[in-house]
């Protein structure tokens, strides 16, 4: 790929900035209602939001999701050891090291054009213990010490589509290996209908995990549009109540399955092998309109 090129152009008090990355063209779009906050863009695709000043705010729907997850990972304000497959502008990151001060965490992020562009205009807090890899999802993972973390967040996407790769029984025994026995797996998945990708990689959690949840909007549920899916995973049981609870009460409530009812869900989809893996469908051209 040639040299990146970089361009900036007003909008209100702050200026946003467009520069090509090995992904595609990236767009740091400063948000109006909020002084430092920045929406992540690549090829048009919204990917990520941060407020600098208040790393523990969450807009996109999704990330609150996750961040639920998170919340209920461990006691309030317990640090934890933490791994993220996909950094994006390192929201999550950023969100762990705001409400459990002292965390120690690794981001996996193969798009190093990316990494630079997100720590020169939204540089993390000094202070944050956030170690940043740029190299693909799994390889990443694989250099994780056994039984390290207490969380491992899968949210990785390629021309808004997840790798093959990262979708298979294989790859989830190398997260179990990473997590510490009982600690909390947790993805973005994205899907429309008919949901066969998001049935099968229930199919496929099920296959490694004794316990899963699954948080998104009901009409994604009813495969009535394309969008997100966070999947939880774990060996213990999982707060579902509260989960369900906090997701009931976000801006755009979310629906929580889990038990039979996730289980019936699948309609016998089968777990995902490497063999036999392909990669999650590309939205829709409306999605991001």
């Amino acid at each position: 790929m040639g040299r990146s090129r970089s361009s900036r152009r007003e909008r209100g008090s702050e200026q946003a900035v467009a520069e090509q990355v090995d992904g595609g063209l990236a767009q740091l779009v400063p948000d109006r209602e909020r002084a430092r906050a920045w929406t992540l863009l690549i090829d048009g695709a919204p990917q990520s939001h941060v407020d600098l000043d208040d790393p523990a705010y969450l807009s996109f729907e999704y990330q609150r999701r996750l961040g639920h997850v998170i919340d209920l990972a461990a006691p309030p304000g317990k640090p934890v050891q933490a791994v993220h497959l996909g950094g994006g502008a390192l929201t999550l990151a950023r969100y762990v090291a705001a409400t459990r001060p002292r965390s120690t965490q690794r981001v996996v992020e193969r798009d190093a054009a990316l990494v630079r562009l997100v720590r020169r205009e939204l540089p993390l807090d000094a202070n944050a213990r956030i170690r940043v890899r740029s190299a693909d999802a799994r390889e990443g993972l694989a250099k994780v010490p056994d039984g390290w973390a207490d969380l491992v967040v899968a949210d990785v996407f390629s021309g808004a589509r997840t790798p093959a790769h990262l979708t298979s029984v294989e790859f989830l025994d190398e997260v179990r290996r990473a997590l510490k026995p009982g600690a909390v797996y947790a993805a973005n998945l994205a899907d429309g209908p008919p949901l066969a990708h998001l049935r099968g990689q229930i199919a496929t959690a099920a296959a490694r995990f004794a316990e899963l949840a699954l948080v998104a909007d009901p009409a994604v549920l009813r495969g009535k549009r394309f969008g997100n899916a966070v999947l939880v995973a774990r060996d213990l049981p999982l707060p579902v109540a509260e989960l369900t609870r906090r997701a009931a009460s976000d801006p755009h409530p979310a629906r929580v399955e889990h038990g039979r009812a996730l289980i019936d869900f699948t309609g016998g989809a089968v777990p995902v092998t490497d063999a036999a893996a392909v990669a999650s469908p590309a939205p829709p051209p409306s999605v991001f309109r």
